[in-house]
């Protein structure tokens, strides 16, 4: 509890000084709106169900390809990491693609499947499966030699070795890889929501690119705030439970 006044405090204190000079004029609120501009907004928009709504669509959107993209990035990086083929060949491709903005698929998404779902999805699984791809072939062959040579000492191989000890050695890396696919996932749909137009659901990123067109900058900020605390959210209920278990399981907890 402590440790959580410290920040609170200097967060206040901060919000409390932009208010103040928002209020003594020293920008237009049309350039920067003060706190209380973004609240008010916020609270609008949460009483006419639009944010809820957006968090919603939003929501749905970024798991659905989050996990896509896992489903095809685990397998894949696990090919790349016992195959030398896969990995001069795939494994190079991966390397490429991740250097590859997001917002770079969008326009191909949108020639291959149009204003729809699928182009959101398709954007969401491309900027999110190479980074797993690549977590998971790191984390795989940087196990320790060791391991295997013991595991086979006492008759494990091939698929019982692979589940029962290097699937275990690997798991730190690969959940760091999937944490940081879960912000890729993040990025590709934001981008893909404001370039995206479509009648099934309007996300936190098409209200993004209306607050953008109507020159709204207290809706700009506002959704810009609950992108980042439901991001916060997701990683507190997700993956940091995963990280102590994780912690616990390697003795790495104090």
């Amino acid at each position: 509890m402590r440790r959580a006044l410290l920040p609170l405090a200097v967060l206040a204190g901060a919000l409390l000084a932009w208010q103040l000079l928002g209020a003594l004029g020293l920008w237009p609120g049309w350039v920067f709106p003060t706190p209380l501009q973004i609240a008010t907004y916020l609270g609008a928009a949460i009483g006419d169900g639009s944010i809820p709504t957006a968090v919603l669509v939003t929501g749905r959107r970024l798991l659905v390809g989050y996990f896509l993209g896992v489903a095809v990035g685990l397998p894949l990086g696990f090919l790349t990491a016992r195959a030398h083929l896969a990995a001069r060949t795939l494994g190079v491709l991966a390397l490429g693609m991740q250097a590859l903005p997001s917002v770079c698929w969008v326009p191909l998404a949108l020639l291959w499947f149009g204003q729809t779902e699928a182009a959101m999805l398709c954007v969401v699984v491309l900027g999110t499966v190479w980074s797993i791809l690549l977590a998971t072939e790191h984390g795989i062959r940087n196990v320790p030699p060791l391991y295997l040579r013991a595991a086979r000492t006492f008759g494990s191989s091939g698929w019982h070795a692979l589940v029962h000890v290097t699937l275990p050695a690997a798991l730190p890396a690969i959940v760091a890889g999937m944490k940081q696919g879960w912000a890729f996932a993040w990025r590709s749909l934001m981008a893909a929501e404001i370039y995206v137009t479509i009648l099934t659901g309007f996300g936190l990123g098409h209200l993004l690119h209306y607050g953008r067109e109507l020159h709204a900058l207290d809706q700009v900020l506002g959704v810009m705030l609950v992108i980042v605390l439901f991001g916060l959210l997701a990683d507190r209920l997700l993956f940091q439970p995963i990280e102590r278990l994780l912690r616990r399981r390697w003795g790495l907890t104090v």
